[in-house]
């Protein structure tokens, strides 16, 4: 089992922030519903908590409050793109020293916060609007996860 102590500072900084970085990419896809998406976001951390699967290293991570630096970006383009090198950056990090089962628990970690925070508020009567579900495609592709 991978645990925080296989990661520099900087590294697990890496992993902690990649989470919220979906949820965020997610929140500024579409106008509308940020209070709900948010805590939908702090949610998932929550019911993450609860579960303590068989993965430490996610235990450890989403025992951490989701936080990130929104405030650095000047467009919700430039959070996206940013938002999305991150997420490859942690599947990279995660790739050279965690399990294969531990990445793909991340991966599936970070897609449910994305989807969760997706499916706070319904735009137009969708309870995923087109724009959301597109941010959704870009983190699973972002993330090298099946089937995106």
């Amino acid at each position: 089992m991978t645990t925080k102590a296989a990661f520099s500072p900087e590294e697990w900084k890496v992993l902690l922030e990649a989470p919220p970085a979906a949820g965020m990419i997610v929140i500024t896809a579409s106008h509308g519903g940020t209070f709900r998406e948010t805590i939908a976001m702090s949610k998932a951390y929550a019911e993450a908590r609860a579960e303590h699967g068989d993965s430490e290293l996610l235990d450890e991570i989403v025992a951490a409050k989701p936080k990130m630096d929104h405030t650095r970006y000047h467009s919700a383009e430039e959070l996206r793109d940013s938002g999305l090198g991150h997420l490859h950056d942690a599947v990279a990090l995660l790739q050279d020293k965690a399990t294969s089962e531990e990445c793909e628990d991340y991966r599936r970690f970070i897609l449910s916060v994305a989807n969760k925070v997706a499916k706070a508020h319904k735009e137009a009567g969708q309870s995923v609007s087109p724009a959301e579900a597109q941010a959704i495609d870009q983190i699973s592709a972002a993330l090298g996860a099946a089937g995106s």
